[in-house]
């Protein structure tokens, strides 16, 4: 091992955190929506991850699609509650 070695080591790893944290300022500075929705199941379609809200930090509200109908979940306290379908939009 040469004293070179640790040295190109070092500044490979600084080079992947500084374009890590750039991906994640251009990511930031993306109109919202332009990214996809995460897909659960892809095969099918029909289960999707519509939108995930911190309320703090542990609990969150997770709005899930199934078909045509829309899933509301609290996750995150003692036990996760199932809050209710909402209706289709017209």
């Amino acid at each position: 091992m040469t004293p070179a070695t640790p040295v190109t080591a070092l500044a490979a790893l600084a080079g992947v955190v500084a374009l890590l944290l750039l991906l994640r300022w251009i990511v930031a500075k993306l109109p919202r929506g332009l990214l996809p929705v995460p897909v659960l199941l892809t095969r099918g379609g029909d289960l999707a991850l519509e939108q995930v809200l911190a309320l703090d930090a542990r609990r969150r509200l997770v709005l899930v699609r199934c078909g045509a109908r829309r899933l509301l979940l609290l996750t995150g306290g003692p036990q996760d509650v199932l809050l209710g379908w909402l209706e289709p939009p017209p």
